[in-house]
C-alpha cells in the first residue's frame, strides 16, 4: 500500500506563513509528479502548485509569488511554503502524488487525508 501523510496546517493570521508537509509511504518504486491541491466550504477543488521529478514547478496565479512548492526526493516529501497568507487562502489542503509501485506496473494516482488552513484574525 501507498500513503500520503500531510502535516503542518493550523490557523494563522492574515500575513502569516505556514509550511505544509507531505511524506509518501509504502510499496514505491518511483514518484514522478508532486502537488498541492485545495477546497474551500461550497468550492470545487483546485491546483495549488504543483512540481515534476525534475523539479519544474507550476503555480495557480492567486499563489504565485507567495507560495512555494518544493520536494525531498531522498525523504519522499514535498513541501508547501505559504507566505503572506490571506483569508481566502482558508481551504482544505490536499497532496497529490503520481507513483509507480513497480518498475513493471502502471503510474497511479494517490491522495492525502487532507489538512485544514484556517488564515483569520
Amino acid at each position: 500500500q501507498v500513503q500520503l501523510v500531510e502535516s503542518g496546517g493550523g490557523l494563522v493570521q492574515p500575513g502569516g506563513s505556514l509550511r505544509l508537509s507531505c511524506a509518501a509511504s509504502g510499496s514505491i518504486f518511483s514518484i514522478n509528479g508532486m502537488g498541492w491541491y485545495r477546497q474551500a466550504p461550497g468550492k470545487e477543488r483546485e491546483l495549488v502548485a504543483t512540481i515534476t521529478s525534475s523539479s519544474n514547478t507550476n503555480y495557480a496565479d492567486s499563489v504565485k509569488g507567495r507560495f512555494t512548492i518544493s520536494r525531498d526526493n531522498a525523504k519522499k516529501t514535498v513541501y508547501l511554503q505559504m507566505n503572506s497568507l490571506k483569508p481566502e487562502d482558508t481551504a482544505v489542503y490536499y497532496c497529490h502524488a503520481n507513483i509507480r509501485r513497480a518498475p513493471w506496473s502502471f503510474d497511479s494516482d494517490y491522495w492525502g487525508q487532507g489538512t485544514q488552513v484556517t488564515v483569520s484574525s
